[in-house]
């Protein structure tokens, strides 16, 4: 008889576009996002924990990439349900529930979110298939003073995570706006909005590309095409030389004030009622966060920025950060856009079939932490658990004791539980847990009511100072204390820290 194969043990790697966070990076976003949170309840927003699944009929085809309105989302058939997908973002799960429980919610609906969300999209370095949103919306209000307060909430935020001013820019625009501008260059009908929609939707992207295309790049995109280094042609809009300039125009249309970019815009929108109605907005947003205490610096008009997403039907925000970064190829750049929301008033209505105002914001909470990481000093931060080790097994008990102790008076602490033959292994893995202290009591130490505590954080700077052997000796990171004065004497040294 042939001998059975064993099957193949499984490849213990992450799947692409996924990541495993590990100890100090899950605690500073569990940090980051109570801070959030603190700060949109103080907004007077409520929390809310929706789905992961939802129908494909419910998201509908409001996916980034409107070049594949189907694709991007990582969906199954149900032989119940029919088609199911992972939320691809916060906003579309909240329509549905908008649209659900409208009988029972109050109105306006006020509500914040944060979880994971997941797009099936091609991954890159930094980019991936799974990551944290941070969302707050208002539904069911049309005046601007929700947009003006989405856009100071978003500058808010970024200072309550540690981002200061001069760091970051808000950046406004409204797509009403943009759609005058379009009016004005023939390329838009309010009366039938669905027509010309995917020359349109090619301007968007053009615009979206202006940092990285520049205005030449971006008049080839709005003309016949553009050819790039590599050889690949993309389609252009096929927008005559008029519509180009104007488009281009707009783009470029932010002056020296807020003021000065409004009447700029006001030049661009011609007679289009829906472009002079957008102007209107945006002057009022400005008023209302001046009044707010944000300045220009803080928060911007801006031409340029459109926001990819199609359902975007107002006002629109970007949230940039403004200081230098050294990328990984060496270059000075930029971190650029951490948030991003806008006014979308149709998306209820795709389950209602009444129009139901809303505005929000989404903040990418990974690429936030990743941005603060860059303001840190590489030194190790102990954030780990004070670590009780273990000389005599057979006084287990009393090393118990001191933990529970510990634990009791809010002192976070742990009891060695590898094999405590090797002392010099429990003081390595005290230091790969970047514990702050290590506590040692032996025979000698018991008989005496004491305990020994090592500063490990000073021990590892002094490691590296120190070369001389009666400078070694004399070294404070190690001190006799009475067992009574624990929970002080830690308490004492981690304030002073």
């Amino acid at each position: 008889m042939a001998k059975q194969k064993r099957a193949p043990r499984p490849k213990a790697a992450t799947p692409r576009g996924f990541k495993d966070d590990f100890g100090a990076d899950v605690r500073e976003r569990r940090e980051m996002l109570g801070h959030l949170s603190d700060l949109y309840e103080l907004f007077g927003f409520e929390p809310l924990e929706s789905s992961a699944v939802e129908t494909v009929e419910a998201l509908g085809k409001f996916l980034p990439d409107v070049d594949r309105p189907n694709e991007g989302v990582f969906a199954w058939e149900d032989s119940d349900e029919g088609w199911l997908a992972l939320r691809y973002d916060l906003t579309a799960p909240l329509a549905r529930v908008a649209a659900q429980y409208r009988n029972n919610l109050p109105n306006p609906y006020r509500r914040y979110a944060m979880g994971p969300v997941w797009r099936n999209e091609k991954p890159g370095p930094g980019r991936y298939r799974q990551f944290i949103q941070c969302d707050a919306d208002t539904v069911g209000s049309s005046v601007i003073a929700a947009d003006a307060e989405i856009a100071a909430l978003m500058a808010r935020a970024l200072e309550t995570v540690g981002i200061e001013r001069g760091d970051y820019i808000v950046k406004v625009n409204n797509r009403k706006v943009l759609n005058g501008v379009m009016e004005a260059a023939g390329l838009f009908d309010p009366f039938d909005p669905s027509k010309g929609e995917d020359v349109r939707g090619t301007v968007l992207r053009t615009i979206d590309k202006y940092d990285r295309f520049g205005e030449a790049g971006c008049r080839l995109l709005l003309g016949e095409g553009r050819l790039d280094d590599s050889g690949d042609f993309t389609k252009g809009a096929g927008l005559a030389g008029e519509q180009i300039e104007r488009v281009l125009a707009f783009v470029a249309a932010c002056g020296d004030s807020n003021n000065a970019t409004l009447s700029n815009l006001n030049e661009l929108v011609g007679t289009s009622e829906l472009g002079k109605k957008g102007v209107d907005e945006l002057a009022q947003i400005s008023k209302l966060v001046d009044a707010d205490g944000f300045s220009e610096r803080e928060i911007l008009i801006d031409p340029a920025v459109v926001r990819g997403l199609g359902y975007y039907t107002g006002p629109v925000f970007e949230a940039e950060l403004t200081f230098d970064i050294i990328d990984e190829k060496g270059r000075k750049r930029q971190f650029g856009s951490v948030a991003g929301g806008g006014r979308y008033d149709d998306l209820v209505k795709r389950f209602t079939g009444q129009e139901v105002p809303a505005v929000g914001l989404s903040i990418g909470v990974d690429r936030l932490l990743a941005a603060l990481a860059y303001g840190k000093d590489n030194v190790a931060k102990a954030d780990g658990p004070v670590i009780i080790t273990v000389m005599d097994r057979d006084q287990m008990s009393s090393y118990q004791a001191l933990v529970s102790e510990l634990r009791n008076a809010g002192i976070r602490s742990e009891l060695y539980l590898g094999n405590p033959k090797d002392f010099g292994k429990q003081l390595k893995y005290a230091d790969q847990r970047g514990a702050p202290f290590a506590v040692i009591q032996g025979s000698t130490e018991r008989e005496a009511g004491e305990l020994v505590v090592k500063d490990l954080v000073l021990g590892a700077k002094l490691a590296a100072e120190i070369t001389d052997r009666d400078e070694w000796a004399a070294q404070p990171a190690q001190e006799t204390i009475k067992q009574g004065e624990l929970v002080s004497y830690l308490r004492a040294k981690m304030n002073a820290s």
